[in-house]
């Protein structure tokens, strides 16, 4: 056990400054005091005494530089000329090659200066000749001790600069291998996140209440003989709310609450993640209980040795070892909770996401349909929307967005709103901001001929016709032909929110897709680049149905994937080359299967097709009211219709079980009355 230094001091009361930056101090005042000494040992030592006749003839000779005459004393020091310096000091010239000066006495300044005044008439002395008062401090100190007091200056304010400020501040080289980790606590007023604003996530909501829960009354749980979970894990793709909900899992709790990257533990000092890690857990010791947040676990947290091609990084896996004993080792951690985000839990090292570290896996998934209209509410309340608005039209405009993609749009809208001059943000501006985000930017600069113009129209309107006519093909929601991004057109749909997709909805939304392609060559006997898109997509869906869902005639029930990705078997292809030809045969199969289908589609709907193109070719952008007004109403509801009716049918029953509720509480008040009257009458 560590020995505890902290008794007698409050948890609050600053560190005392460690010694090692005072040693460092008094080491940087003695290595100054030693320069000066050595400066004036220099310039005292190496100066030699000559007589006049001597001085006079290395006068004569030029062996002088230069002459410094000081006031008011009776010598002259000068400077020999480094080619001189054998002629002048002889076998001691070895010990005069820093600073080879010779000094001689005269009666007085003035007559210094009368020899060197004849001296210079006659042309014997063309050196320079410099005159220093007596006692001149100022220059000693300019030229011998100022460099040094700047370079003592300097070393102190890079210690300074390098121990944050001089205060023991994190990140300093004497706190390098502090914790970085920001301390809230319930006086904390940054950026205050409640539970009230996070919309939807009601599962993963309710599984970090419940640690909030615990922390605030832990004799709830432990009466019954529970303990509490010692981390717990948000897993999620980007965007979804993960560290939103750590935020307010922080303003929530009445505990303290250190967050932290998985970044900010390595650095490229060995040994500084581990010693971050203890100095992280010291801390939480000494305010439990408390909860630790490390976000992006797995830049700390990835499975060691996972690829022994690429080397290993001790430095992680120390840092990562260090935390797995510090979670879950000989020591005890009670009352600190951990709880970690990652989207990319698939890497994480095995030992950490074992019981007795991260205990649970959080799932934040995309939010669904209901969700999304919980996620509006929350990111409309800031902005000033039209009142004829419809929150459900959005949620239902934005199938697969994220939360913060969500806050994206509300912002883009308002954005659009603003620079068209509107006092409210409109339902088109949201229309608008799907479009800014989910296509590009609309390119209004792009200049394409009549023929590529026809020609776009005539593969966009394949898409919406093919589409139209297969059962799960997903709703159409508009056709453009107005360049976006990369795009130069564009079929929107509504992609149908499924849990479970079968093979006819897999095989309708690939003829869909190749629907463009198929009217190229149907109309124009040709086909164009622009199906690139769509010719990777069915690629990747009818591999996907041959070798990973087993979705076919010539390898049923057969899936090659790995959800683990570790190849646990040795298995790099799981398959013979034979398997491997057999499946890109299939592959083949579907996808030609299909697009003869989509092919067979636009050959009975001509007519109806080249109406749609033409409409296109004049407006640049067509709608779902259009495409009935030529094909007629889909005799097929969407899923989302299904969903939001089921919603509906939910809130009128769930309003009927509250009346009904309220008038059986009435009755049975009423009753209780009634009978209370009668006893007192028979009393």
């Amino acid at each position: 056990m560590e020995p505890n230094n902290n008794i007698g001091r409050s948890p609050n009361s600053p560190r005392r400054q460690p010694n090692r930056q005072n040693l460092l101090y008094i080491f940087y005042a003695l290595i100054g005091i030693g320069l000066i000494a050595m400066t004036f040992f220099s310039q005292t030592s190496s100066s030699k005494e000559v007589p006049f006749s001597d001085f006079q003839t290395y006068i004569a000779n030029n062996y002088i530089s230069k002459v410094t005459v000081t006031s008011n004393q009776n010598y002259a020091t000068a400077i020999v000329k480094k080619g001189s310096l054998g002629i002048v000091f002889g076998q001691d010239s070895a010990k005069y090659t820093q600073n080879p000066q010779i000094t001689v006495h005269f009666g007085s300044s003035e007559a210094i200066e009368k020899f060197l005044s004849q001296e210079r008439d006659n042309k014997q002395f063309t050196g320079a000749v410099y005159y220093q008062k007596e006692n001149d401090y100022f220059n000693t100190f300019l030229y011998s001790i100022l460099p040094i007091v700047l370079m003592i200056a300097f070393f102190i304010f890079l210690s300074r600069r390098m121990s944050g400020g001089g205060s023991g501040g994190a990140g300093g080289i004497f706190s390098v291998g502090k914790s970085k980790a920001q301390l809230f606590d319930k006086s904390s007023t940054d950026n205050k996140v409640t539970f009230r604003d996070v919309a939807g996530l009601d599962g993963a909501k309710q599984e970090v209440e419940e640690i909030v829960a615990f922390l605030r009354n832990p004799s709830r749980y432990t009466e019954l003989g529970g303990k509490i979970p010692k981390g717990a894990l948000l897993v999620g793709p980007p965007g979804t709310g993960k560290t939103l909900l750590a935020k307010a899992v922080a303003g929530e709790a009445d505990v303290p609450f250190f967050s932290m990257s998985g970044s900010d533990f390595v650095e490229m000092f060995v040994g500084v993640g581990a010693s971050r890690v203890r100095d992280l857990f010291r801390q939480a010791k000494e305010k439990s209980p408390c909860i630790i947040f490390i976000d992006e676990i797995d830049a700390i947290g990835r499975a060691r040795g996972r690829n022994p091609n690429m080397g290993a990084n001790d430095e992680r896996e120390n840092t990562l070892n260090q935390l797995l004993t510090e979670m879950d080792g000989f020591g005890t951690n009670s009352g600190v909770i951990i709880l970690g985000a990652t989207n990319r839990a698939d890497i994480l090292d095995k030992a950490l996401l074992r019981a007795g570290r991260f205990d649970r896996q959080i799932h934040v998934e995309l939010p669904d349909l209901h969700e999304r209209i919980d996620i509006f509410r929350v990111h409309l309340r800031p902005v000033k929307i039209d009142s004829s608005l419809d929150i459900d039209f959005l949620a239902r405009q934005t199938p697969g967005f994220s939360g913060a993609d969500i806050a994206n749009v509300c912002n883009e809208a308002a954005l659009i709103a603003a620079r068209k001059g509107k006092r409210t943000v409109e339902k088109q501006d949201f229309i608008d901001a799907v479009d800014r985000i989910v296509g590009g930017l609309e390119r209004k600069t792009k200049l394409t001929t009549l023929s590529e113009k026809k020609s776009i129209a005539f593969h966009e309107a394949g898409h919406a016709t093919v589409s139209w006519m297969l059962q799960f093909a997903n709703p159409l929601v508009k056709v453009t032909i107005v360049p976006r991004g990369e795009a130069l057109g564009a079929a929107w749909y509504l992609p149908e929110e499924r849990k479970l997709t079968t093979q006819e909805h897999m095989l309708d939304q690939m003829c869909a897709t190749l629907g463009g392609r198929a009217a190229e060559e149907l109309f124009f006997g040709t086909p164009s680049t622009g199906a690139l898109n769509d010719l990777e997509q069915v690629t990747k869906q009818a591999y996907a149905m041959v070798a990973y869902y087993g979705m076919s005639d010539k390898l049923p029930n057969l899936s090659y994937y790995d959800s683990t990705g570790s190849y646990e078997y040795g298995f790099s292809k799981p398959y013979s080359d034979e398997t491997a030809n057999l499946i890109d045969a299939e592959a083949k199969r579907i996808i030609n299967e299909q697009f003869e289908r989509a092919k067979q589609i636009l050959t009975e709907h001509t007519e109806g097709h080249h109406q749609l193109a033409q409409q296109l070719i004049e407006r640049e952008v067509i709608f779902t009211e259009d495409l009935e007004h030529i094909f007629g109403k889909r005799p097929w509801a969407s899923r989302a219709d299904e969903l939001m009716s089921e919603l509906d049918v939910n809130e009128q029953e769930n309003k009927e079980q509250a009346t009904h509720n309220d008038g059986t509480e009435s009755n049975e008040e009423d009753s209780f009355l009634e009978n209370k009257t009668m006893n007192d009458e028979t009393e």
